[in-house]
């Protein structure tokens, strides 16, 4: 039984977690591009925050629920090894991002947000992306590209930028990640 206990371990740790959910990202995409056009139109306001950190809430939900359904339906959990460490990985950059949002917000720069969201959540997912399927951390990679992008331009470019990083990447990847990897 040991040994047996020891083989499926060391098989559970060698899979990739490939629990990402294609139509998920799709669905968080669209969301983002319908923040992005209602926030830019009240740039510098507090409503334009309360429109990104809501739809960064519905876009986490959306990606929560659709990971697990797509794990639940591979018949495995997101909770499984590879699972744990995608999102292990994952949380830390968040909660920098998290951190650095109420910073920046109370000190009136507000400007250095859509840098700092696609910076750190491009790191999330490259981080993650290490135990899953190699769409993952490419993805990843172009986020944080958009994000220097946006740490170094104008401030009117920045929901222009997050409607291509967390509307455009999301779906142009969910697609990719559901046509090769099982929705």
């Amino acid at each position: 039984m040991d040994n047996l206990s020891f083989i499926r371990q060391t098989m559970e740790r060698a899979t990739s977690f490939t629990a990402v959910p294609g139509w998920g990202g799709v669905a968080m995409g669209i969301a983002a591009l319908l923040a992005a056009g209602f926030a830019d139109q009240h740039r510098g306001t507090p409503v334009w925050l309360a429109t990104w950190l809501a739809t960064a809430v519905v876009a986490l939900a959306i990606g929560g629920g659709a990971m697990a359904a797509k794990a639940k339906r591979a018949g495995t959990s997101v909770f499984c090894y590879s699972g744990r460490r995608f999102v292990l990985s994952y949380i830390p950059p968040f909660l920098v991002g998290i951190l650095l949002t109420i910073v920046l917000a109370r000190a009136g720069l507000a400007a250095a947000l859509p840098g700092t969201w696609l910076l750190l959540y491009g790191t999330g997912v490259v981080t993650g992306g290490a135990y899953s399927v190699r769409a993952v951390p490419l993805m990843g990679l172009c986020f944080m590209a958009l994000g220097a992008i946006a740490l170094f331009t104008p401030v009117r470019w920045g929901d222009a930028l997050m409607a291509l990083g967390f509307g455009g990447l999301h779906i142009g990847f969910g697609l990719v990640i559901a046509r090769r990897h099982g929705g």
